[in-house]
């Protein structure tokens, strides 16, 4: 019977601090100096500035932002609003746009290929959602082979922090990137 307890115990603090640290597995914040800085579509308001900012940095010598070709806001197609976007920058030369058609990281993977491979250089620094770091640099290295890859994640207070279950919209988000990283390692990566 003490035993039972003792194991029942054991098993309960190993799962408070699994628990505890399963936000923190998701984050991948590793920039390296790269040849290209390619930003994830998603987040306009977090990626993209993130990704100037570590352009100005000296990360990289290009930035490819992906952009839905066939997404709109409005009467306004995603990739005219990047367009517009990438215009009023004063890095406006150093960045390029890249049209996606997929909607999940992998099939993303698949159409920013075509785009870096127009960039040329060995390495890639992926800027994406501070939450969505470690299955997107998995997904590229797997998907994308060739390249040396690092990743910045770009954060946002409202979405996700390691202390996910200090928020209810922390919490949304830890379980729905969980069950996209499962599928991946267990399902996606395979076909």
């Amino acid at each position: 019977m003490v035993w039972a307890l003792l194991v029942w115990a054991l098993l309960g603090g190993l799962s408070v601090w699994l628990g505890a640290k399963a936000g923190s597995f998701l984050l991948v914040d590793a920039p390296q100096r790269s040849d290209v800085i390619l930003v994830l579509a998603g987040e306009t308001d977090r990626r993209p500035e993130h990704a100037l900012q570590l352009l100005a940095q000296g990360y990289g010598r290009r930035m490819v932002l992906d952009v839905p070709k066939n997404s709109t806001i409005y009467e306004f197609t995603q990739l005219q609003l990047a367009q517009k976007y990438v215009q009023d920058l004063p890095q406006a030369a150093s960045v390029s746009l890249c049209p996606i058609d997929g909607l999940s990281t992998k099939d993303e993977s698949k159409d920013a290929e075509k785009c870096l491979a127009r960039e040329g250089g060995k390495s890639v620094l992926i800027v994406t959602s501070d939450f969505h770091t470690r299955r997107a640099l998995s997904v590229f290295r797997r998907e994308v082979p060739g390249h040396e890859y690092s990743v910045a994640a770009a954060r946002d207070e409202a979405q996700f922090g390691v202390r996910w279950w200090t928020r209810r919209q922390w919490a949304k988000t830890l379980v729905d990137e969980w069950l996209r990283l499962i599928w991946w390692k267990a399902v996606d990566q395979w076909r």
